[in-house]
């Protein structure tokens, strides 16, 4: 599907379409992406910035990225340089617009004077408690709070002095003066501004008041010219109040605010054996449940980024899934789908034996080698090929040999025989065993007569495996990841706690895996096919540390699909 095939078949583009045709906002088409400077991305937030962006490429229009950073109790500056990492990588281009939204505090700190003015806000003493008290139900109207008929010149001297730092946190906020008695709860006199006295990642010190994002959001849209603000589903209850602040704006700063900002909602994205909440991710990290927010296995754009999968794949996953109205939760195997038929056709066909057992080819001479070779990949010869060293010894999976075999295994047994994959057919002859019992070592003969590209023998057989030389094997680490809770809906627990659904081998490491010498051999973030085993990503962040680690992006099918 072409990104202008997709963006026409979802509401969002019919409605910008009828508001261009209109003329609505000069026929301009101005969208944003505007994240909190509070965690990572993840793979739910990539849904929303390549919406805004394509849409913005469709309409011939503008797309800025604005952090908005009013929280300095959360913000930091890594997660300032994570998301422009993640947003860059996701191919996505702002060009000169990056903007902070503390970049517009003097001119909302003026905004809220101008509101107060005008007797539409007031400096509220209650406690947060006390507000959330008095705000009164979905069936039962609010009531007033006490201070709500404050003078103007009592509010101004309050704000002003909260703007000085003269009072503690939590003692006294801005609040809008609405409607107590509004079928919505967010218009009942909602705060717009709180007292923190805490050190910003870029104002440091200058202010102690911050701007609560409903407060924030509107007046940044509006100021920037942001014709179409596209936000997630559970934002619709807050549309009146986003509204209430653009038409303020443009009424009581029409020298700075020229644009009507319009919201418009979309279905949240939600995908199984996963959680979605920045809340819930930064736990996990900061609980030691995953190695950091880049941890291979954590939805974060970051971390699918160290797993190996591209940015096409996210694209090609995000159209797949759609534009909707209503909630739904998409199905992980879509996800893997998309991963795969990306790196299809991208990835080089390799050999690593990650549960080696020695094969001893008995009738093969102890000294000779012989390059084999191996096509990289499949069915396109323009890939070209490659020479893997065959030698005496080799190692197969284990897995690949059954001492007492069922009827439909094809591959090794005792008195059977097999392709090794691109090279000759063997046959298993005697098989060595340790005092436990163990299987440790296979002795096998080789066909002369059946060397690939060149068998003279006539024979048939049926199974075809992989192997690696002995002799010539470089050795890697190799991480396999499981999905990372054992539920399709990790929060569907008992107990209420999505710890309790994570899975305890959502990681295993294999350490000193025999591969063939080109993988080692490669440069890091090379993507490979280990062939019956997966796709492989060398990790580039351990590669710097001289460590060769191939994380595995995603099996050749699903494993795990009837887990829970």
């Amino acid at each position: 599907m072409s990104r202008e095939t997709e963006n026409q078949s979802n509401f969002l583009y019919a409605l910008i379409s009828k508001d261009v045709a209109e003329g609505k906002n000069g026929g301009r088409v101005h969208t944003r992406f505007p994240p909190e400077p509070n965690g990572y991305l993840h793979i739910g937030h990539a849904k929303a910035i390549l919406l805004n962006y394509n849409l913005a490429q469709t309409f011939n229009g503008k797309f800025n990225l604005r952090f908005d950073d009013t929280n300095p109790i959360k913000e930091e500056q890594e997660f300032v340089d994570s998301i422009i990492e993640d947003i860059r990588w996701l191919g996505v281009d702002w060009e000169d617009r990056l903007f902070f939204t503390s970049d517009y505090f003097e001119l909302k700190y003026e905004f809220a004077l101008r509101l107060i003015e005008a007797g539409r806000a007031y400096v509220c003493d209650l406690s947060q408690e006390q507000i959330r008290e008095y705000r009164g139900t979905l069936t039962e109207p609010g009531k007033e709070s006490p201070y709500r008929n404050r003078s103007v010149e009592e509010n101004l001297d309050l704000f002003k002095r909260m703007r000085q730092g003269e009072f503690p946190d939590g003692s006294r906020v801005l609040r809008a003066k609405i409607d107590m008695a509004s079928g919505n709860l967010n218009m009942r006199d909602p705060v717009l501004y709180r007292i923190i006295h805490a050190t910003h990642h870029r104002t440091g010190d200058k202010w102690c008041i911050y701007p609560m994002y409903d407060f924030d959001h509107p007046f940044s849209d509006a100021l920037e010219g942001i014709t179409h603000s596209l936000c997630s589903i559970e934002y619709s209850d807050h549309r009146p109040l986003y509204d209430w602040v653009v038409e303020n704006a443009l009424e009581l700063m029409p020298e700075v605010i020229k644009c009507r900002s319009r919201q418009t909602e979309f279905a949240r994205f939600n995908m199984t054996y996963t959680v979605m909440s920045k809340r819930k991710l930064r736990r996990l990290v900061e609980e030691g449940y995953v190695n950091g927010w880049d941890d291979p296995r954590m939805p974060t754009i970051a971390g699918l980024r160290r797993r190996g999968v591209t940015p096409e794949a996210i694209a090609d996953f995000q159209e797949r899934v759609g534009v909707a109205r209503a909630d739904s939760t998409v199905d992980l195997a879509m996800f893997e789908h998309c991963i795969r038929n990306d790196l299809e056709k991208k990835a080089y066909r390799m050999m690593a034996v990650l549960d080696p057992l020695k094969v001893v080819i008995t009738n093969w001479p102890e000294d000779k080698i012989e390059q084999m070779e191996q096509e990289n990949m499949p069915g396109d010869e323009s890939a070209g090929t490659r020479k893997v060293p065959f030698g005496r010894e080799i190692y197969i999976e284990r897995d690949d040999f059954m001492e007492d075999p069922p009827k439909n295994f094809y591959r090794l047994a005792p008195g059977r025989e097999v392709r090794l994959k691109g090279a000759y057919i063997i046959r298993c002859e005697t098989v060595i065993k340790d005092a436990a019992g163990k299987i440790t070592e296979l002795h096998c003969t080789y066909d002369p007569q059946t060397k690939s590209g060149q068998d003279t023998s006539g024979k048939k057989v049926k199974g075809v495996i992989h192997w690696v030389p002995v002799q010539h094997a470089a050795r890697i680490t190799v991480r396999l990841y499981d999905t990372l809770f054992l539920k399709e809906n990790p929060e569907d627990d008992d107990e209420g706690d999505f710890i309790n659904s994570i899975n305890p081998n959502s990681l295993i490491t294999l350490t000193d895996v025999p591969v063939e010498p080109a993988v080692a051999a490669a440069a890091p973030g090379s993507r490979f096919q280990f062939l019956r085993k997966g796709y492989f990503y060398y990790d580039p962040v351990d590669a710097r540390e001289g460590k060769i680690i191939f994380n595995r992006i995603v099996s050749l099918k699903d494993s795990w699909a009837k887990k829970s």
